[in-house]
């Protein structure tokens, strides 16, 4: 499935359960909300989203502690889960989903390239996948936004968040 149609699926699935979506990237650099909106009424679902590219928006904008980062590093899951929590509760969002990793051509900070982590959060509950890709620069964003789309459907779709903000939030998923 191409990332457009999961995107379609995403929105059309949070639309039927009556949710809102903020997303915050790094690596992808705008291009996983690039993605949803390019959906017709992607602006019934879509809250907003938090380009952090650097470490200092990261923890000033989205409140990712800056012990976390100096424990795992920019790029690890739990900065992921800590950029889509931040991004939820900064745009009042039921589900947030993040991009956090390195895109290459060489490593960062003793990551390699091709290192992506991805988070999707609702509420309480947490997806996250971490995953080494090959390829260009441009192979591994776009692979990181497929990745991250897909996760975050596969996160609605199993009921994981719940039919309504005052609802509780069911599936299959991990607390945090």
């Amino acid at each position: 499935m191409t990332s457009s149609a999961v995107a379609v699926d995403l929105v059309a699935a949070m639309r039927a359960g009556g949710l809102c979506l903020a997303v915050a990237e790094s690596l992808t650099g705008g291009s996983l909300c690039s993605a949803v909106v390019a959906v017709p009424g992607a602006s019934t679902v879509l809250r907003g989203g938090v380009t952090a590219y650097d470490t200092r928006v990261k923890t000033t904008v989205l409140g990712v502690e800056p012990a976390l980062v100096a424990e795992h590093g920019v790029v690890s899951v739990p900065v992921a889960v800590a950029m889509a929590r931040g991004a939820a509760t900064l745009l009042g969002a039921d589900v947030g989903v993040a991009t956090t990793g390195v895109a290459g051509p060489g490593p960062s900070d003793g990551v390699p390239a091709g290192t992506v982590a991805l988070a999707v959060v609702a509420r309480r509950r947490v997806r996250v996948r971490r995953v080494l890709l090959a390829g260009s620069r441009a192979l591994v964003r776009d692979a990181a936004v497929d990745l991250a789309l897909a996760l975050a459907l596969t996160a609605v779709a199993d009921g994981c968040v719940g039919a309504s903000r005052t609802g509780t939030i069911g599936g299959n998923i991990a607390g945090a």
